[in-house]
């Protein structure tokens, strides 16, 4: 957006050249006028339109010309002057790390000095691959993110807050942008509340890689993270904390036939009122997935749940008090590697029962129905 100062420098140049030009077409008028009266000398050589270069009215068009070929051309430079100036107050808007504050206003340049207000106040002025980082506590407002971008609660002084009451994301993820190479999204130090009446936490549509660490997802009507990208893309979560859901709490489903790699590490995933913690269902796609040292707790369908293409694999977990502790339709494979699995209404669906392998290290009991895995074993290297 061109500046008002520019604006004012533009009119006032074009009201003095307009002056300019005026009075010259008075004073020329003026002169012709006098001469055709008869009240110059007739035996004059100035009267003579021979001595003069030629008839006064031609005298006057070749002045008006010249007059307006100036006033032209300084039009033309004040045009580019104010793009140059334009393009580079644009460029000037996109930086590379943004700051929001609880006191901030979306109509500052997003500095730390001068922080913005939302996120959605800050993505539109942070570069591609850039990062967005709280200055001090506060809530920041829903997000739609279109480009590579950290956004980072940051430890310390800030604290990032999402209310997302009544919404349908919290964070939704959409890279469409074919320019934009990398279409990887880090939320980090975030707490996202829904307030039971926001649908999902986050909600991957398209992106080649999501990490989120270290935050909180609380109380959505449908997900906590929904990860329906239409795109091969890899999805990271650690140290993080899922709960108080309808739906399942983390949902990994491609369209189509794209390919989704998913680690989680630390993740805690609880509180599903009528489904899962984890879930993954390949439909026509793919998901191979790990899963280390994450607990899913008291969810009123599975601990984790897995169908369709892909595999599993669950290290050190700890599932208890859910429906049933693993569900697994083929082909999906569950490799189940030192778990506990316990007071869980039954351990390992009985259909599935072939699909998951063990290393023989788990610990299976207290569950109403004790099931144990019978898919070929993992042997120790």
């Amino acid at each position: 957006m061109i500046r008002p100062a520019i604006v004012g420098e533009i009119d006032s140049l074009l009201k003095r050249e307009l002056c300019q030009e005026a009075r010259f077409n008075n004073l020329a008028a003026g002169f012709f006028w006098y001469s055709v009266n008869g009240k110059t000398r007739r035996n004059s050589g100035r009267n003579d339109p021979r001595s003069t270069g030629g008839h006064p009215q031609n005298f006057n068009r070749k002045k008006k010309e010249t007059q307006m070929n100036k006033f032209r051309f300084t039009i033309n430079a004040i045009a580019v002057a104010a793009f140059v100036l334009a393009v580079a107050s644009l460029a000037q808007a996109q930086a590379t790390r943004t700051w929001v504050s609880g006191v901030g206003d979306d109509a500052n340049p997003c500095s730390r000095t001068a922080p913005c207000k939302t996120f959605a106040g800050a993505i539109s002025k942070t570069a591609k691959d850039g990062e967005i980082d709280c200055l001090d506590p506060g809530g920041f407002g829903t997000v739609t993110i279109t480009k590579s971008i950290t956004i980072d609660g940051t430890h310390g002084g800030g604290f990032g807050s999402i209310l997302s009451a009544g919404a349908s994301a919290g964070v939704i993820i959409n890279i469409t942008d074919v320019n934009d190479v990398r279409k990887t999204v880090r939320l980090v130090k975030l707490d996202i509340n829904g307030a039971s009446t926001g649908t999902d936490g986050v909600r991957i549509n398209s992106a080649n890689a999501v990490d989120i660490e270290d935050c909180v997802l609380d109380g959505f009507t449908n997900r906590g993270i929904n990860d329906i990208r239409s795109i091969s893309g890899k999805l990271i979560i650690l140290d993080t904390t899922v709960r108080n859901l309808v739906q399942s709490g983390i949902v990994i489903i491609p369209i189509s036939s794209a390919t989704v790699t998913a680690v989680l590490d630390n993740v805690r995933s609880t509180n599903s009122t009528s489904n899962s913690g984890y879930a993954q269902s390949g439909g026509t796609g793919t998901i191979n997935a790990t899963l280390r040292n994450c607990v899913f707790d008291g969810n009123a369908g599975s601990g984790v749940f897995a169908d369709g293409a892909g595999s599993l694999t669950v290290i050190g977990n700890n599932l208890s008090y859910n429906g049933t502790g693993i569900t697994v339709t083929s082909p999906a494979i569950v490799r189940l590697i030192d778990s506990v699995v316990t007071n869980n209404t039954t351990s390992i669906n009985a259909a599935g029962v072939g699909q998951v392998s063990s290393n023989g290290n788990n610990v299976i009991t207290g569950n109403s129905a004790n099931n144990l895995p019978t898919g070929p074993g993992i042997g120790g290297n």
